[in-house]
């Protein structure tokens, strides 16, 4: 078992049903010369990540060292997991429970996601949570949809350059030829948003402002004064966030913002090879009836019982087609479940300890690599993720040696040949952070001699 539910005090009452006081009164049947004294010749105790991390090992040794030391990001990340997560969507009421339709029979489902609606209001400082989206690829294109029809009759959309390329992608494919323009937003040397480039395209046909925080680069954006400038234009502010980021970062609701949409594959969802994911929808108070998707809420029953139902329906399946503010048919109830369950196992604080852990992390492996003699595209404060400059035969050394050293920034961003994002979470240890830095550190001053010898230099 990955989790066993039982507590100190459930052991306690089920040996007094019993009639004993401690488990080793279950053995006094055996005989005594047969029992072990002393402890069981075990090592240490481990955490159950820590036996995990050994198991692996093992198991790349077994592979003749097949699997590679990840140090990928751009969205998806290699976070803890609480084993209570996987133990409460094992459940069948959870993984195998349908749409609830009839409130009656599916109070534990509308309670869960009620319950999800709630942390989500929490964690962002913003009024309204619908019961979640595919991802946050559409979650934020559904957003800027929602911005636009309320902003009646403006088209421009405005989008931050450093906004996830994939996200982009997926806005425009929504888009298409529709009535709405999108207008790229530059970034500036710092690799973040143009706050000048920004003030002088607002005008009064821009509905929508959308930003990234962090943005794709792992920088932290100025979401206060972009938001100022939104407001003053009269567009709404929209902004991407990454949920375990807003335990140390400034929210969304303390930046004002008006749509505030994200992915939610690190609160409790496996990597699983890219997905299945999460899309996280929140939102201001004006926007209540035009939110897509669904709302659980809280009521009372005939009897005064305190008792769950979906409070607002505004997809396709349930009104008039054409009044539909979405065409979006499902949620990601299993998986908001597991965010639910992720983030009540580790409370506020233990999200705050997950977030400096990595952000410690990642600032490790960024020095290292800098007294190593990298060089860095960006030198702007970030969240777990950075940019590094690596050539070509580091990146190739770094993969032959069993490391993947991040994803490349040239495919989208062409001015950046040599430099790939790097990703550190709170599960890079400290050998395989100085593993990577060693290896980059050692192919420079490798390369370096040979250049000086070539040279002729000393």
């Amino acid at each position: 078992m990955t989790y066993i539910p039982h507590t100190d005090k459930d052991r306690r009452d089920m040996l007094k049903v019993l009639g004993v006081d401690r488990i080793d009164d279950l053995m006094s049947d055996i005989p005594e010369e047969v029992k072990l004294k002393g402890d069981l010749p075990l090592p240490p105790a481990l955490s159950q990540e820590e036996v995990e991390r050994k198991i692996g090992r093992i198991a790349r040794d077994c592979l003749g060292g097949a699997l590679a030391d990840a140090f990928l990001g751009g969205g998806i990340y290699d976070h803890y997991i609480p084993p209570l997560v996987a133990g409460t969507l094992s459940r069948p009421e959870f993984y195998s429970a349908y749409t609830p339709y009839q409130a009656e029979v599916s109070q534990g489902s509308l309670q869960a996601t009620f319950e999800f609606q709630s942390l989500l209001c929490r964690l962002t400082d913003m009024p309204l949570a619908n019961a979640s989206m595919y991802d946050g690829a559409t979650a934020f294109a559904e957003g800027i949809w929602m911005a636009a029809a309320e902003a009646k009759g403006k088209s421009r959309v405005l989008v931050s350059e450093t906004l996830h390329p994939r996200y982009r992608k997926v806005l425009e494919t929504h888009i298409g030829s529709g009535p709405l323009t999108i207008v790229t937003v530059p970034m500036d040397k710092s690799g973040r948003t143009d706050q000048v480039a920004l003030e002088a395209m607002i005008d009064s046909n821009t509905a929508v402002v959308a930003v990234q925080n962090p943005n794709y680069f792992g920088h932290i954006e100025e979401l206060t004064s972009i938001g100022e400038m939104a407001h003053q234009g009269g567009a709404f502010f929209l902004e991407v966030f990454e949920p375990l980021s807003l335990a140390v970062l400034q929210t969304p609701g303390e930046a004002g913002v008006d749509i505030a949409v994200g992915e939610g594959q690190t609160l409790g969802c496996t990597m699983s090879y890219g997905g299945p994911l999460l899309g996280l929808f929140t939102c201001t108070e004006r926007f209540l009836r035009k939110m897509p998707g669904r709302l659980a809420g809280l009521t009372e029953d005939s009897e005064g019982t305190r008792a769950f139902t979906l409070a607002l329906q505004t997809r396709e399946q349930h009104i008039r087609r054409g009044k539909a503010t979405s065409n979006i048919c499902t949620n990601q109830a299993l998986l908001s479940v597991a965010a639910l369950v992720h983030l009540a196992s580790l409370g506020p604080q233990g999200l705050r300890q997950a977030a400096l852990l990595t952000q410690e992390r990642a600032l490790l492996l960024r020095h290292e690599l800098e007294k190593g003699g990298a060089s860095f595209p960006f030198d702007t404060p970030f969240f777990r993720e950075f940019a590094v400059r690596l050539p070509d035969g580091a990146y190739r050394d770094l993969r032959e040696g069993g490391i993947i050293p991040g994803i490349p920034l040239a495919p989208d961003y062409p001015e950046y040949q040599d430099a790939y994002l790097v990703a550190v979470t709170e599960r890079k240890t400290r050998p395989e952070i100085m593993r990577y830095a060693d290896r980059v550190r050692d192919y420079l001053r490798t390369r370096s001699r040979e250049t000086h010898a070539e040279s002729g230099t000393v």
